[in-house]
């Protein structure tokens, strides 16, 4: 049985070590590819459900299905247009979503008509949504996010536009939609839904809300309740693991809550060296850091 990202990816003719690297249809900005090696570290031992109620990219959740570190993912996504093509990748839009990277031709002149254009429909969303990510400075679909100008060896818009790579993970993901839920929800309500059902099953949380310092600038939804997020998360059954920008503020809370943090060090898509917080109720599972 072809049950990972992996196995379909060979299965269509693409090159798995490269392309399990990345696995998401999004760049996307504060992307957690880089935090992959402690994801499986943190799933080890295998759950039944991984949720990630900031799905954005879904990076974490991918690599959960594709490694079988989880037996299924619940994504929940607020942002009408990241959700859009989450909901056409997994119900029903594949094929023409494919078809229509493939067809597209890049200039500048065509992604801004196709970006200024009324969206009558969901396919309007959806396929705005994934011009404006893949030619936008830093994959950003926020209001006002520009487009690429020079780009990679100066290829300009076209330097980001990669329709086979694009189509292979976009038939990856949907041949698993059995084992993804995808809902389109405020993640602070979600979570509260799951503090009040206190779930059964082996679960884990994957919590990487906007940060509180970038994520108003990033993102069309980044203004959250960072203190109402810790109170739901110290309340969640399961294993628990948020990251965060290492200020002052998330410090204190997560000690206020009881949570511990480990500074980790990581290199930004900018190659800018930073650290960022991971919290947690513990780090035993956490080796050599």
């Amino acid at each position: 049985m072809l049950n990972t990202v992996d196995q379909l990816m060979r299965k269509i003719g693409s090159k798995p070590k490269a392309e399990t690297h990345l696995l998401s249809p999004f760049r996307y900005p504060g992307g957690k590819t880089w935090l992959r090696p402690i994801i499986r570290q943190w799933l080890r031992g295998n759950v039944d459900v991984l949720s990630e109620p900031f799905a954005g990219g879904g990076i974490v959740s991918l690599t959960a299905l594709n490694e079988n570190l989880a037996k299924r993912v619940v994504m929940t996504e607020r942002d009408p247009a990241v959700a859009s093509v989450w909901q056409g990748i997994l119900n029903g839009e594949c094929d023409w979503l494919c078809a229509r990277i493939n067809r597209f031709k890049p200039s500048r002149k065509a992604v801004c008509r196709i970006l200024d254009r009324p969206k009558k429909n969901n396919r309007d969303l959806i396929w705005a949504t994934i011009l404006r990510n893949r030619m936008s400075h830093g994959g950003l679909i926020a209001p006002g996010s520009g487009l690429l100008k020079k780009g990679e060896s100066g290829k300009g818009i076209r330097s980001r536009w990669y329709p086979k790579t694009l189509t292979n993970r976009i038939r990856a993901i949907h041949a698993l939609k059995n084992r993804i839920t995808f809902r389109r929800a405020n993640a602070l309500r979600s979570l509260s839904q799951h503090v009040r059902k206190k779930r059964k099953p082996r679960i884990a949380y994957f919590i990487d809300p906007p940060y509180s310092t970038a994520g108003r600038r990033l993102y069309a939804f980044g203004r959250i309740d960072h203190q109402k997020l810790f109170e739901l998360a110290a309340k969640l059954p399961g294993k628990i693991l948020l990251t965060y920008d290492d200020t002052a503020e998330i410090r204190s809370l997560a000690r206020k809550i009881g949570f511990k943090y480990r500074r980790i060090p990581m290199r930004s898509k900018h190659h800018v060296r930073k650290r960022e917080l991971l919290i947690s109720r513990h780090f035993k599972w956490l080796k050599h850091r």
